[in-house]
């Protein structure tokens, strides 16, 4: 097995800079020093420019930050800008709103196999725990066994085991593809593989699938998904939901690339390298 030799961790972010200082505290005190991080961020205002340039004076890891104009959603493109500024073979994409448990860079590493994706999981937290955790600062990582049952069963936490246990790496690859609980709120690509699709896909336009269609493309380039639940856990604090107004027409492209065997994005990494270059 070819571990990943440095892992890049991609935050993405958008005028949330109370979140995103939580989740890069929380990779601060990852048990693995061995990864980057680079804040990808979506035209984000100067209060988020404040708070990653605070973060970086102590940084214990090295942390980059790249932003683009405010055009709307565009999550793709972020992404891509993300992969481009990063120097690692293995890449693991994270919401700036996804507080990761402490060894979520190990666990990534150990799940990492050439012509695999992780998809990860994620423990959702009320809209009353986002905010108390917030304004007092609670270290999750501190929490103990008994802690994370009692949120459990007040409904602060969606999810319970999870937090808890963690599970071996036998059994997790899933030779039937199925599409479905993708999220790039926790996602693990090697670099290679992302170059060869040609990373996510710009073309999409507004809220949903960008991470689904990826997905769809490596698969049909022949990379397989490994299961990272029970072991790449991360804490989605609470937001309102998005704008779906483009998610149908979105599906519909998934949908037919899948069924088609499309691999390159239509507009993409290449594309976007080129931009840059000019």
């Amino acid at each position: 097995m070819q571990p990943a030799s440095k892992i890049s961790v991609i935050v993405t972010t958008y005028n949330r800079p109370d979140a995103l200082a939580a989740v890069i505290e929380a990779c601060f005190a990852q048990d693995d020093p061995h990864f980057e991080i680079i804040i990808a961020d979506d035209g984000s205002t100067n209060n988020t420019r404040d708070c990653v340039e605070a973060l970086r004076r102590r940084a214990p890891v090295p942390l980059q930050h790249v932003w683009q104009a405010d055009q709307g959603f565009r999550a793709a493109r972020v992404r891509n800008l993300g992969t481009l500024a990063a120097s690692g073979d293995y890449i693991v994409f994270l919401d700036g709103d996804c507080i990761p448990e402490k060894n979520f860079v190990s666990q990534h590493r150990k799940l990492a196999r050439p012509g695999f994706l992780v998809s990860g999981s994620r423990v959702l937290l009320s809209e009353r725990y986002t905010r108390t955790l917030l304004d007092a600062h609670i270290d999750l990582h501190r929490l103990g066994a008994i802690d994370r049952l009692k949120l459990r069963l007040a409904g602060d936490f969606n999810k319970f085991l999870q937090t808890v246990l963690v599970l071996p790496d036998a059994g997790r690859e899933r030779r039937k593809f199925s599409w479905r609980r993708i999220k790039s709120c926790n996602l693990a690509v090697w670099r290679r593989d992302l170059d060869r699709v040609n990373g996510f896909d710009e073309s999409f336009t507004g809220w949903g699938h960008e991470d689904s269609d990826l997905v769809v493309r490596l698969f049909n380039a022949g990379v397989l998904r490994k299961d990272g639940a029970f072991a790449t856990e991360v804490y989605h604090l609470w937001h309102r939901e998005n704008q779906r107004d483009q998610e149908s027409s979105n599906r519909k492209v998934v949908l037919q690339r899948a069924a088609d065997g499309t691999m390159l994005a239509t507009a993409g990494l290449h594309e976007l390298a080129a931009e840059l270059a000019k």
